[in-house]
């Protein structure tokens, strides 16, 4: 008698589950290719240092990975983007010199900014052997060439996956988790603050892995369920401007588009030829791939003590894959930018404020304590002209614990900042760009 697996050894009682790409255990990769002239779809198997064409790979006796068909509205609408077959190139940076140059002609940005982007679309074929990322991003107005950027630099990446057409963001999870490729969006495209508070949530669980984003799914029953969508990966944006929050502002290598006059040699029509050249240039990165992923890792040498934990955990894994030493600090000095103008922003919101106060608490030889009856009645004298609302005690206790995480305590006098605490001063002036001020009223107070 034939057991269950001999049983359904036959080719009818396979499942065919429709992939875009899969690494196994014993190190061979699989990519999903397709051939547009030929309306047809297939697979690239990578194994021992080789690649073969595949119709279908099978995983077990029940299951075989099948590729979408070209017929799949997705890919026959080219909304996501794909290879046709691997293509020999001459070396790595070979490769990124063809990557700049085709960004050169097609597209206006700083020369620094051209450099970082190549860079960048390199990345994107390797990503998912890292944990963190960063996003790309133009920003500028109307008829700056935001658009030109996201189709050029798109057009290169791993999987691009172009949803500035969709009419909402509810296919955007799907498209994310069904393929883990590259985002290529423009925030204009989604003029409600419902959509928009949506694809804020996308980027800010997307740059780091398992941080899926939560959504309810209606099932056949009728029962609401909750389904967690991959949304990690590479993603590119046009914005018009800032986002409101800092945390996701810093995720972002920015360009900002409009500030010069458009190169003569910029054509204001993309030519017939381009499609054709980000094909062969896909082609190349596919072959990238598979020499090369998983081979690139964060190295703590690449880390940058002078500048934020966020940043560094952001940013080493594309300085990872930076092999020359003069590129590497060209890169840490855009980061190092990044950092100064963080520290700017914070060091003029409430907190910076609330802070330099203190300090100045702490320089008088008078000060036995830290109360909040003191700092209030300084921070009304410095800057009360700058807030429409009244300061008060309970809003200047509130921005103490719940902002700067300054526990307080109650005292015959009223509420001070626990002696304890002080500790914490140090590190807050770093955070928020101020020169750390020491004294002996803050040396007598911690002691």
């Amino acid at each position: 008698m034939k057991t269950f697996s001999e049983a359904f050894q036959g080719e009818k009682y396979r499942k065919d589950v429709p992939t875009v790409s899969a690494v196994f255990r014993d190190g061979a990769m699989l990519e999903m290719v397709c051939q547009p002239s030929e309306r047809r779809t297939g697979f690239v198997l990578w194994r021992d240092g080789a690649w073969s064409s595949q119709q279908s790979v099978s995983v077990d006796p029940l299951y075989q990975l099948v590729p979408y068909s070209y017929h799949n509205n997705l890919v026959k609408n080219q909304v996501v983007l794909f290879p046709s077959e691997p293509e020999e190139y001459e070396s790595t940076e070979a490769l990124l010199a063809e990557i700049q140059a085709f960004i050169h002609r097609h597209v206006d940005v700083s020369p620094l900014f051209e450099k970082l982007a190549s860079y960048y679309v390199l990345f994107t074929w390797v990503y998912d052997g890292f944990n963190e990322l960063p996003y790309l991003r133009v920003r500028g107005d109307t008829g700056t060439g935001k658009t030109r950027f996201l189709l050029t630099i798109g057009s290169l990446c791993y999987k691009p996956i172009f949803a500035s057409g969709a009419s909402t963001v509810s296919p955007i999870f799907r498209m994310l988790d069904a393929f883990r490729g590259t985002l290529i969006i423009d925030e204009s495209d989604f003029r409600f603050s419902d959509e928009k508070a949506e694809i804020v949530k996308i980027l800010n669980n997307g740059n780091v892995k398992g941080f899926p984003v939560l959504r309810s799914e209606q099932s056949s029953k009728g029962e609401f369920n909750p389904c967690a969508y991959r949304v990690f990966g590479p993603k590119i944006a046009a914005t018009r401007g800032f986002f409101d929050d800092r945390a996701l502002e810093s995720r972002f290598l920015s360009e900002e588009m409009g500030q010069s006059r458009l190169r003569d040699e910029v054509p204001i029509n993309l030519p017939g030829t381009h499609k054709e050249e980000a094909l062969h240039l896909r082609n190349k990165l596919l072959l990238f791939r598979f020499r090369n992923f998983k081979k690139q890792s964060p190295s703590e040498s690449l880390v940058d003590r002078s500048i934020e934990p966020r940043l560094n955990q952001i940013f080493v894994p594309l300085l990872s894959i930076v092999a020359d030493p003069k590129v590497q600090e060209e890169f840490r000095g855009v980061i190092r930018q990044y950092h100064r103008e963080l520290m700017n922003e914070r060091g003029q919101g409430t907190e910076a404020q609330v802070l330099e106060v203190i300090q100045s608490l702490l320089a008088a030889p008078e000060t036995t304590q830290l109360s909040i009856n003191d700092i209030t009645s300084r921070f009304t004298d410095l800057y009360a002209s700058e807030y429409d609302r009244k300061i008060t005690h309970r809003w200047i206790g509130h921005v103490l614990r719940k902002r700067l995480g300054l526990k307080t305590e109650r005292t015959r006098d009223g509420y001070v900042i626990a002696p304890a605490e002080l500790a914490k001063l140090p590190r807050l002036y770093e955070k928020y760009g101020l020169q750390e001020a020491t004294s002996a009223a803050a040396q007598s107070l911690a002691a």
